[in-house]
């Protein structure tokens, strides 16, 4: 049970979100991030694993980037909820954050776990990733609380 920012562990002792719970490092491995990437977040709140962030931060060397990051990226996270938005939306942000990914990028969504409060069924994200021009590739579950897809892009041709 969390109560202003604090969660309580199995034997009932009150700790941080931080001290409760480590990312999962398979789960983290299963992302694929490595040394001196760049990876981009959309969506944070507070609800997202902050285990699992800073993990990837850890792995990479480098903080995650915002969503007004412009600069080239390697891979981006996208914190996706069933009350964010509609299907088209999804769409949109897939879009926009595929627009700086560098070839061979990859983009996880990550969506609370089937049966928890604001999952997202994978046919809606394997959805929304067709629409924009995105192929699903696997599917994870990237921490207790948190399941993800994996989408890559097409390798953009050179003119």
């Amino acid at each position: 049970m969390a109560a202003f920012g604090l969660f309580f562990d199995t034997l009932g002792r009150v700790t941080s979100n931080t001290d409760f719970r480590k990312a999962d490092p398979k789960a983290l491995e299963s992302l694929g991030f490595t040394s001196g990437q760049v990876i981009q977040e959309f969506y944070w709140d507070e609800d997202a694993d902050d285990d699992l962030r800073s993990a990837i931060e850890k792995s990479t060397g480098e903080e995650l980037a915002d969503v007004d990051y412009t600069g080239l990226i390697d891979g981006v996270i996208i914190w996706w909820r069933s009350d964010d938005a509609e299907e088209e939306d999804l769409v949109d942000v897939l879009l926009d954050a595929s627009a700086n990914l560098d070839d061979g990028g990859v983009v996880w969504v990550l969506s609370p776990k089937s049966g928890a409060k604001n999952h997202v069924p994978p046919e809606d994200v394997d959805d929304a990733a067709k629409v924009a021009g995105m192929s699903a590739t696997s599917a994870t579950m990237v921490s207790d609380n948190w399941a993800g897809m994996r989408l890559v892009a097409p390798v953009r041709q050179s003119q």
